[in-house]
């Protein structure tokens, strides 16, 4: 059925820079427009699918990237709300377009008459009758191998089973994400006692306060982040309330209401069937096959190298907490709700330092602006203006227009800091509209944070690791709006998993330049800089805590190949063995430390179980290899210059997925990464 005429989302947006018109759209509007823009995209594809003219740039590639506006701008407009500002007409859409994507996607993908068109297309580039440019080129060899990855060269019954096997991952992944925001939400402690709240500031207190009164509570909430590990374990005097805490992090989605259980298993055994139709050893090989790593023995050898010395400096840390713990609390044992405020006692014991004295130097205004923004400003020349007239979905949601240092316009950057019961966890960077030149589009993208929203009148001080994390979302930012590609599919961040990481975590780097951190590190009622003793301690605390840091993280990533490189005989087939098998994998990989656990346990895990990060959630170290070997390349050439920033973003950053991202990070370094600048950050070596 075609779209009515009067949905906003029918048409572009006249906005500036094609944002989407939020004041327009209301949540009634985004399924009809996504189902029409299905059937639009499947018409289009038809057309080219059917051409009797002999395939060739115009009528296969540049036609197939024209087709699907509707379907994109829908989509991109209709996840930035769904992930940010949920509720249950949303997620219903949601849950009906899980799978009727998926369906899609098949309709596409196992299409043979477009693989046999594209197959047409090489032949007569490989013949000399068509010449392709370099973007061109790359993209026709991804999109026949996304065909081939897809199935399409798999046998009728192969081909069906594929298809109900995908619709029912995506049933069930949209599903593990909407029970496991749900049970962060439920797993909020509620204090009735403020005494029980020592360790917190009289603004988190006050907050506290304000959540429950909310949730129509009487008392104080604490809040569950997506993470095990929760910020307030950092400061809370009170034992048993830390344990309250601790036990409601990890046993999200064991039981009850929102008991995950089972999805996992499910998922788990569809991955692995999905991959062996596709002639892949496991779901993990299948994952890693088109990325910068090429596959899971390649993952599974780099976490192995990492892990033992990983846990070795974990146990390291223990003992020294261990010895602290003893002499604030003779009497009881050392315990995983203990390890964050015992090392925050002794981090201020060695570096007389600690999260609680650096917030108030840490203002997310002055943070973004003379850190975040300026380091872009002295990287890449680029301004930022905020634009008061023009809105996102929420009235939290800020829009700044990007211009380049001449003047001349780049694009939209919006920023949603604030958490709320309706958004899901942690951080995330997203598109409102992809650059690419064949459409003349410029880019809109968004960056979303979960920083507790300070109460009116109060400023929002943040941690040094929200700094990071403000720093490392903003450069996944910067790799969209610094896109120079013709083609949308090929714009900034599409690219390999495992290489999507890379430029946000060299993006962190600037946090610690001396310039920046005196401009934005100032105490926000007095306007004093922070000491110079503690700028110091913070670069010469790097590796304070890492053995944790690495070991929590590297729980996850092997937890993650477990699920997904056990053979589809040997997973589980009862959920509750799920804990069983997450215990036996730690201990396999070495890493089954239980004052360290996972940074994700599988019932949370929604990097993995809600997708996209599916045998995936290593692409962070390996992304890290490329950083640490890139920052150390910046550093030694100067560090915060023009000189570097072009470079980067010319060679790299500019040609998003357009070209191989292995090819693209030779071409800026001049060398592959090496992998002794990781394990220095780490203090791993």
């Amino acid at each position: 059925m075609p779209l009515d005429h009067t949905n906003p989302l029918a048409r572009p947006s006249t906005l500036p820079f094609g944002l989407p018109d939020f004041a327009q759209i209301s949540d009634e509007h985004y399924l009809p427009a996504i189902e029409a823009g299905m059937a639009e995209q499947l018409a289009e594809l038809d057309a080219i699918a059917t051409d009797p003219e002999p395939p060739s740039l115009a009528n296969v590639i540049e036609a197939w990237e024209r087709s699907g506006e509707l379907l994109t701008r829908s989509l991109q407009a209709f996840y930035a709300v769904q992930l940010a500002d949920t509720n249950d007409v949303l997620d219903a859409v949601e849950a009906a377009v899980a799978p009727a994507l998926a369906a899609h996607s098949d309709a596409i993908y196992l299409d043979r008459r477009l693989f046999v068109r594209l197959s047409g297309l090489a032949e007569r580039v490989q013949a000399g009758e068509v010449t392709l440019d370099e973007q061109s080129a790359h993209w026709l060899t991804d999109k026949i191998s996304d065909f081939i990855r897809a199935g399409v060269n798999v046998d009728e019954s192969a081909q069906q089973r594929l298809r109900e096997v995908n619709g029912r991952i995506a049933e069930v992944q949209s599903a593990f994400g909407r029970t496991a925001l749900a049970g962060r939400n439920a797993a909020a402690v509620l204090v009735k006692d403020v005494a029980e709240l020592d360790g917190l500031s009289a603004e988190e207190i006050d907050g506290a306060r304000e959540l429950a009164a909310a949730r129509g509570l009487d008392g104080w909430l604490i809040e569950i982040s997506n993470t095990t590990g929760q910020r307030s374990l950092d400061l809370l005097t009170n034992r048993a309330v830390r344990e309250r805490i601790y036990r409601a992090s990890v046993g999200r989605g064991l039981s009850g209401e929102h008991d995950t259980r089972a999805m996992i298993v499910e998922l788990a055994r569809l991955r692995a069937e999905r991959a062996t139709l596709l002639g892949f050893v496991n779901h993990a090989d299948y994952a890693a096959s088109d990325g910068c790593a090429g596959s899971a023995e390649a993952v599974n050898a780099l976490l192995s190298r990492l892990a033992a010395p990983a846990v070795r400096n974990a146990r390291a840390e223990a003992a020294e907490l261990a010895e602290v713990w003893q002499r604030l609390s003779p009497d009881t044992e050392f315990a995983a709700w203990d390890w964050q405020f015992v090392s925050e006692r002794l981090r201020g014991e060695r570096y007389a330092l600690d999260e609680a004295a650096l917030r108030p130097y840490l203002e997310l205004e002055r943070v973004l602006h003379a850190g975040v923004f300026a380091a872009a400003t002295g990287l890449y020349g680029i301004t930022f203006t905020e634009r008061d007239d023009l809105r996102g979905y929420h009235d939290e949601v800020r829009v700044f227009e990007v211009r380049e240092a001449d003047g001349s316009p780049i694009g939209l950057f919006l920023a949603d800091f604030f958490t709320r019961p309706s958004k899901q966890g942690g951080a995330w960077m997203n598109n409102l509209v992809d650059q690419n030149h064949l459409l003349g589009q410029r880019p809109v993208v968004m960056n979303n944070s979960n920083l507790v929203k300070p109460s009116p009148g109060q400023p929002a001080l943040m941690t040094w690791d929200d700094v990071i994390t403000l720093f490392h979302e903003f450069g996944h930012a910067l790799h969209g709006l610094l896109s120079d590609t013709k083609y949308r599919s090929q714009s900034g961040t599409e690219t390999p998993q495992d290489f999507v990481e890379f430029p946000s975590q060299v993006n962190e780097l600037w946090a610690l330049e001396p310039s920046l951190l005196a401009a934005y590190a100032v105490h926000h009622a007095t306007g004093e800089p922070m000491p110079a003793a503690w700028v110091e301690t913070l670069r010469s605390s790097t590796l304070y805590g890492q053995g944790y840091k690495t070991t929590e993280y590297l729980g996850a990533a092997l937890l993650d190949q477990a699920w997904h490189t056990t053979p589809l005989a040997d997973l589980p087939t009862d959920p509750a063995r799920v804990e069983e098998f997450e215990v036996r994998a730690l201990a396999e990989a070495g890493l089954g430390f239980g004052l360290v656990p996972p940074r994700y346990r599988s019932g949370y895990f929604r990097h993995t179980f809600e997708g996209g990060y599916d045998g995936r959630y290593y692409a962070y170290i390996w992304s890290e290899v490329m950083d640490a070997d890139a920052s150390a390349f910046m550093l030694t050439n100067g560090g915060l210059t023009r000189e570097n920033g072009e470079r980067y973003r010319r060679r790299l950053l500019a040609r998003g997925g357009s070209i191989d991202a292995m090819a693209a990070y030779r071409d800026y370094r001049g060398a592959d990464p090496d992998v002794r600048h990781l394990l220095r950050r780490r203090g791993l070596d």
